[in-house]
């Protein structure tokens, strides 16, 4: 380094106390020829050694250790130590000038907490020295699970989260009696449900949010953490959010009679109710549930007392499912491609009653079955049976569309050849479709139509002989295993048997109504056979009824239709 004007000198240059050799003495004590006191060179290579005139050679000559000085050879009597010159003192190199020492220079480990102004870590209220071992929280520290019990209360302590469980009871957590700025307190909803049994803050002393009331937290799955601003406002919420669902949830409801097949709950409703979702579930379990909504089957038609003519058998009720993809359930073939999604909410439930059949001698067309209704699916009540109670005009003998058609009631082909018309299936129009269409009238009754089949014609032909008098067959339902178990719904009603012409005395075998499965009901028997009545449709199969033979033993009596199955709506989910 260079200096203006005279080099400062450096170091700390003692001459030492004059030493007297004897011939034998080798070590001597080095001391200051100034103050007596001792010395300390650090290394000979810091030393001039005079012996006799002569410089000695340091490490060959002489060694130093501490303030000793010994000589490899002692010097002799008749020798004179002229002098011993220290060259610099390794131990007095002054105070260093402020922000000189660099942390290069520090010897690890060496500088203990006391030598240091602040020496400790605080978080959370916790404090721990500098190096020291030991464990405390960074952030939120998470206390176990709190089980409300309806009478015990949680004392808080700053820096601390509490999940609670309140499925049973209320609670009730005491704030901090004494906080400082920026204390915090967590609490969260554990079993999302705090809107059932609330959580009561008791302030213990301090406001919340400015006010000088306990607070209460009334939110399912609410999480909550209040953080101490001053004795103003108090504690305020700093976070105050409702948890997302992001783990596997799965549908939750209540209403009509529940029954259980493996991981799946169904719902059966057989009359109106109301479906009542608390839990719309996710995506990870479940949030769809699969549906059969099938409405009231139809009344059929009464069979003639003054002619040969029987009543058309009444349609089965709409039928509609709809089947989740992952339900392991064997559907219809008239299954939807997916269920319904559901949200947390009350779906109002309509189950369509039967329709009403025609009474023996009277006018008009059988009764159309009534509407289902679940969410957006809309099931149509089967279409009423053409009629022959009532001579009546042409169109009361016709079928009646509806969610399947209605069978047309038997006619005189000399005078109609084409027959009476069929009611028309799947009206309104849905897809897939509801429903099939009735059977086309001819001698005898046409049946009604099925969710999976139309219904049959009549006979068609002029009958000159026995073998030409049954009724039509009604259409077959579907069949669907959604309740757990192979059922069939919303079958036709089978037409009523006929008589023949001239009304020959004694009963004709093949006069009989025609036949019905789904719940439909079977036609009644014609030309002077018993069992002359139509036959109801069965209950919650959304059947339709038999139509009633024409020509009976009591041919003046006439005979009656029937009235339809009502409805059914079926509701199945994964629960778990």
């Amino acid at each position: 380094m260079a200096y203006i004007g005279r080099q400062p000198t450096i170091g700390n240059y003692v001459k030492c106390s004059a030493l007297v050799a004897d011939g034998s003495t080798t070590t001597f004590t080095l001391t200051n020829s100034t103050n007596g006191e001792s010395v300390v060179p650090g290394s000979e290579n810091n030393m001039l050694v005079s012996v006799s005139g002569v410089i000695q050679n340091p490490g060959t000559a002489f060694t130093v250790s501490d303030n000793q000085i010994t000589f490899t050879v002692a010097p002799g009597a008749s020798d004179t130590i002229d002098f011993i010159v220290i060259l610099g003192d390794a131990l007095a190199i002054g105070e260093p000038s402020d922000n000189t020492v660099t942390n290069a220079k520090l010897v690890d480990g060496t500088i203990s907490n006391d030598k240091l102004a602040n020496n400790s870590i605080t978080i959370n209220g916790t404090s721990i020295n500098l190096g020291a071992s030991g464990d405390i929280v960074a952030g939120t520290d998470w206390q176990p699970v709190v089980t409300a019990d309806g009478s015990t209360t949680t004392t808080t302590v700053a820096g601390e989260g509490y999940f609670i469980d309140t499925t049973s009871n209320p609670h009730t957590i005491i704030l901090p009696s004494s906080p400082t700025q920026g204390d915090t307190i967590a609490i969260a909803d554990y079993a999302g449900t705090f809107a059932t049994n609330n959580v009561t803050i008791n302030r213990n002393g301090n406001n919340i949010q400015g006010a000088a009331a306990n607070g209460a937290i009334e939110t399912n799955s609410q999480n909550v953490r209040f953080t101490y601003v001053d004795a103003t406002k108090g504690w305020i919420p700093t976070i105050d959010a409702t948890a997302g669902n992001y783990g596997a949830l799965y549908v939750a409801a209540t209403g009509g009679t529940v029954t259980t097949s493996g991981d799946y709950k169904i719902h059966t409703f057989t009359g109106a109710g109301c479906f009542v979702v608390s839990c719309a579930g996710n995506n990870a379990g479940s949030n769809k549930v699969s549906y059969m909504v099938v409405a009231g089957g139809a009344g059929s038609g009464a069979g003639s007392c003054a002619s040969n003519w029987a009543g058309g058998g009444g349609a089965g009720g709409g039928f509609r499912e709809g089947k989740c993809t992952s339900d392991p359930y064997s559907a219809s073939p008239l299954v939807a491609p997916d269920g319904l999604t559901v949200s947390a909410t009350t779906y109002p439930i309509t189950v369509g009653g039967g329709g009403t059949g025609v009474s023996a001698n009277s006018p008009g067309q059988g009764g159309d079955g009534s509407n289902s209704v679940f969410s957006t699916i809309t099931s149509a009540g089967g279409g009423g049976g053409g009629n022959r109670g009532d001579p009546g005009t042409v169109p009361t003998h016709y079928g009646r569309n509806g969610g399947s058609g209605g069978g047309a009631a038997g006619y005189n082909l000399n005078s109609v050849p084409a027959g009476m018309n069929k009611g028309s299936g799947n009206t309104p129009p849905v897809s897939p479709p509801q429903g099939k269409d009735g059977g086309q009238g001819g001698w005898s009754a046409a049946g009604g139509g099925g969710a999976g089949a139309v219904g049959s014609d009549a006979v068609s032909n002029i009958p000159t002989s026995p073998s030409t008098l049954a009724g039509g067959n009604g259409g077959a339902g579907a069949i669907t295993s959604i309740n757990a178990t192979p059922t069939q719904f919303a079958g036709g009603g089978g037409g009523g048997g006929a008589a023949q012409t001239g009304c020959t005395p004694g009963p004709i075998p093949s006069a009989t109504g025609g036949t019905a499965t789904g719940g439909g009901g079977a036609g009644g028997n014609g030309h002077n056979l018993s069992n002359n009545n139509g036959n109801a449709g069965t209950a919650n199969t959304g059947g339709g009824a038999g139509g009633a033979g024409g020509g009976g033993i009591v041919r003046c009596a006439g005979a009656a239709g029937a009235n339809g199955g009502s409805g059914v709506v079926i509701i199945r989910y994964k629960y778990q």
